[in-house]
């Protein structure tokens, strides 16, 4: 599981919404195996990038903002900046796809 910190609905809008800088989010859930095989690679890019927060969003405890941001199949990872949704990766990859696929400089 990632080091990331927890975000729930109740406080995305201060996490991630209001957040001065890029937000990476994983969606994911603890019955997901590629949620976990990706979790490690976020791990990785998280240590190499600086200026960008990475979070996760628990879908099973927050279906509302899977629903809201269209998240229909796990592991979603999305780049939020100035709280709009800006890029999405869908499936496992990587820390240099992922970087390379949500335009973050690692």
């Amino acid at each position: 599981m990632s080091s990331a910190a927890d975000v729930t609905i109740a406080t995305w809008e201060q996490e991630v919404a209001n957040s001065p800088e890029p937000v990476v989010v994983d969606f994911w859930a603890p019955w997901c195996g590629p949620c976990r095989m990706v979790a490690p690679e976020l791990d990785k890019l998280a240590g190499r990038v600086t200026g960008v927060k990475f979070v996760k969003v628990n879908i099973d405890d927050n279906a509302e903002l899977a629903m809201k941001y269209g998240v229909m199949s796990i592991p979603t990872i999305a780049k939020f900046v100035n709280g709009e949704l800006a890029a999405q990766v869908i499936g496992a990859r990587g820390a240099d796809a992922l970087a390379k696929e949500l335009g973050i400089e690692a």
